[in-house]
């Protein structure tokens, strides 16, 4: 499609038409006079484009789909509505494959909600975050204007669990006394290194091994919960590796030091932090030199980030829970009663969803946060007259990572309400 080619959008009160703008021309008057924010906006049948727009405070956001070679991806640009000038905005997140075309609609808390057409349901909700605290954060860190794509999930899963303490507390231990005994409840997120593998090192096992330059702009890019400097080597743990681990059915353990564990904090994971201390320093520095196999500057510069991860450690707001490991079998029943406690309250819900396929076309914000979509089909793909509900309000995590908590069931009409219910 052209740059002078008519494009049609598609509301509840009819068919307007509209013209696609060129990056750097001016928005048609009419154009933006006519967004309210919740068109959902679809082409006409001889174009494979597909362009949305929404208003937010004083701009407009353009999502659009345009086919490349065997896939097609959504793209987002701004217009100002103040300066009539188009921004690039920096995208983060990791972008969905458009299929079909788009709807969107805005939501309350910064988020603009993205309904992929005819597609699977567990791949057809996405969010771009606009004005969430996460983004913020990325203008000021980036100074440009940020948006950022999340994936929606539906359900909930079992929150990560951040496990830190000083080096000699018995955290490695406790970690692998768990991991042996629910093998198929935890899992370990793989970290990413810029350092060359080592003999027997698997890609994706041990490491996730990558260059310098990669890895750097996906820091810069927000993509990782927490990294650091070894010995002139990049080491950190990713949003996506978490995740895989969560999609996997698992619950993720992520073993970091203190300052690590404050840089997750600070991101949009929902996670559990627990800090594993000493009886006391004394017996923390009894168990160091216990080892022999370091030399005293080792032993004493270990010690040394010991007492500061200590104080660290007991600042208020950074740790959800902090266990002393006095003795070993005792820690470890408390560890596992604790997270036990924490999965009763948080309980993993994973519907099956693979099979059901979705066809917005239209979407209507109703009360206690939830969406009502028109559409239907069965899971064969074939068209059925029902309507989707999907439920916001118990939204957790987001940029760069899921966005989770989703709720969606069918009803056969408005008029049917709860009664008409079936929960997917």
């Amino acid at each position: 499609m052209g740059p002078t080619d008519e494009a049609k959008i598609h509301s509840g009160a009819g068919l307007i038409e509209a013209r696609l703008i060129l990056m750097g021309e001016e928005a048609p008057e009419y154009l933006l006079n006519s967004l309210d924010g919740n068109l959902p906006v679809a082409c006409d049948s001889e174009s494979k484009d597909y362009q949305t727009s929404t208003v937010v405070d004083d701009k407009t956001y353009v999502v659009e789909g345009s086919e490349d070679g065997d896939e097609s991806c959504i793209n987002v640009k701004i217009f100002d509505n103040l300066t009539r000038s188009w921004l690039i905005p920096t995208v983060l997140g990791i972008k969905p494959v458009q299929l079909k075309g788009h709807s969107t609609l805005l939501l309350s808390n910064g988020r603009i909600l993205i309904v992929k057409r005819d597609c699977p349901l567990d791949d057809c909700i996405w969010f771009l975050e606009v004005d969430t605290p996460f983004v913020k954060d990325q203008k000021k860190i980036l100074g440009t204007e940020v948006v950022a794509w999340s994936k929606g999930v539906i359900g909930s899963a079992p929150k990560p669990i951040v496990i830190s303490g000083p080096s000699g507390v018995g955290k490695g231990t406790l970690i692998n006394k768990l991991m042996k005994e629910f093998p198929s409840k935890y899992g370990f997120s793989v970290s990413h290194t810029t350092r060359a593998p080592r003999e027997k090192e698997l890609d994706g096992v041990h490491y996730h091994f990558t260059e310098r330059s990669l890895m750097e702009k996906d820091i810069r890019d927000g993509k990782f919960l927490e990294f650091a400097s070894v010995h002139g080597n990049l080491y950190g743990t990713s949003i996506e590796a978490v995740e895989a681990v969560t999609d996997s059915g698992k619950r993720c353990i992520l073993d970091i030091d203190v300052q690590g564990a404050r840089s997750v904090r600070a991101s949009s994971l929902d996670a559990i932090f627990i800090f594993i201390c000493p009886p006391s320093f004394e017996e923390l520095e009894e168990r160091l030199r216990a080892r022999g196999t370091e030399t005293e500057e080792q032993v004493q510069k270990r010690l040394r980030n010991a007492r500061a991860e200590l104080d660290e450690g007991r600042s208020p707001g950074l740790f959800d829970h902090i266990l002393v490991n006095d003795d070993l079998e005792t820690c470890y029943e408390n560890l596992k009663k604790l997270l036990a406690s924490d999965e009763n309250a948080d309980t993993l819900y994973q519907p099956t969803t693979k099979n059901l396929k979705v066809d917005v076309s239209r979407m209507e914000s109703r009360a206690d946060q939830k969406i009502l979509l028109h559409s239907g089909t069965d899971g064969t793909g074939v068209k059925v007259p029902s309507l989707l509900v999907l439920d916001i309000s118990s939204l957790k995590g987001g940029a760069p990572g899921r966005t989770r908590g989703l709720n969606a069931y069918t009803i056969e009409s408005i008029r049917d309400g709860v009664n008409g219910i079936k929960q997917l």
